[in-house]
C-alpha cells in the first residue's frame, strides 16, 4: 500500500502530464519534478507546524 506521500507524488504527476497533453515519454521528468514539489511542500508545513511563530505573509 502506498503511503500518502506517494499517492500526492503519483497525483501531481498525473496532473503535470494531463497538462502537457500526456506526453508518455515524458513521465519520468514529470515524476522527478512532482516529488520535488510534493517533498518541497512537506518540508514548508513541517516547518510552520513545527514552529507556529513562522508566517507566510511578509
Amino acid at each position: 500500500m502506498k503511503d500518502k506521500l506517494e499517492e500526492r507524488v503519483d497525483h501531481r504527476t498525473k496532473e503535470m502530464q494531463q497538462a502537457k497533453g500526456l506526453p508518455e515519454e515524458r513521465r519520468e521528468e514529470f515524476r522527478e519534478q512532482a516529488e520535488q514539489d510534493v517533498r518541497g511542500e512537506k518540508e514548508t508545513y513541517d516547518r510552520l507546524k513545527s514552529d507556529p511563530s513562522i508566517t507566510t505573509n511578509s
